[in-house]
């Protein structure tokens, strides 16, 4: 999808910023990091998160990548619960995820 961070290295003197890889559809990196500030506020498993890094001290962009992964990784769950035991899962694993 290409919101992983990268890191930026040359040996082992020179080292840049991490930055947001490329690789990927754009729309869909821009749509993600767009819904991850929403997610980051009212979604409790992406607040977790973004709370716990930005305690470490880490660049709020790339704890807006790991809220736009988390909300990756949380939508290919809904959709396989979907699809293996239909529409009677959804507000069971939604209730666990947070929403």
């Amino acid at each position: 999808m290409g919101i992983t961070p990268t890191i930026r290295q040359s040996g082992s003197s020179v080292r840049g910023r991490s930055r947001n890889s490329k690789v990927g559809n754009k729309k869909l990196r821009n749509l993600l990091f767009l819904c991850a500030f929403s997610a980051s506020k009212h979604n409790k498993a992406c607040r977790e998160i973004y709370e716990r890094i930005v305690a470490k001290g880490k660049s709020k962009k790339l704890v807006l990548i790991a809220v736009a992964n988390k909300l990756l990784k949380q939508a290919f769950a809904i959709k396989k619960w979907v699809s293996l035991s239909g529409r009677i899962c959804i507000e069971i694993k939604l209730k666990r995820l947070g929403f």
